[in-house]
């Protein structure tokens, strides 16, 4: 599986390249390469990093959601409790990419035809 994780820049010393750290791991800054993003990161800017490699640039809400998400699987593999990590998940039903929305919708209207011809 592959896993992107969000990161804070913490400087740029060069074109290409980011130092960054961890939301939550505490560890000590990670050299990024940042060249796919586009647009040259920031200090204080986060970033969804896979494998050293920034994909995309993130803004600081969605950076604690994916954060929390994924120290939530950690504490449900170890059996502790991490329902309010997924808070904003909580009483919500699941909705649909807009994309397939529409084929849903389009769908439910054809049944809904053909139960009226019937």
């Amino acid at each position: 599986m592959c896993l992107g994780v969000p990161m804070q820049v913490q400087s740029v010393p060069s074109w290409g390249i980011a130092l960054c750290c961890a939301n939550a791991d505490g560890s000590g800054p990670q050299r990024i390469e940042t060249s796919l993003l586009l647009q040259a990161p920031r200090v204080g800017d986060w970033l969804l990093v896979h494998v050293n490699i920034a994909l995309r640039a993130l803004e600081a809400v969605e950076a604690r959601q994916i954060s929390d998400a994924v120290l939530a699987v950690s504490r449900a593999a170890a059996g502790e409790s991490f329902e309010h990590l997924l808070a904003d998940l909580i009483d919500r039903e699941p909705q649909l990419p807009p994309h397939l929305q529409a084929q849903a919708e389009a769908e439910a209207a054809a049944e809904n035809a053909k139960g009226e011809l019937q």
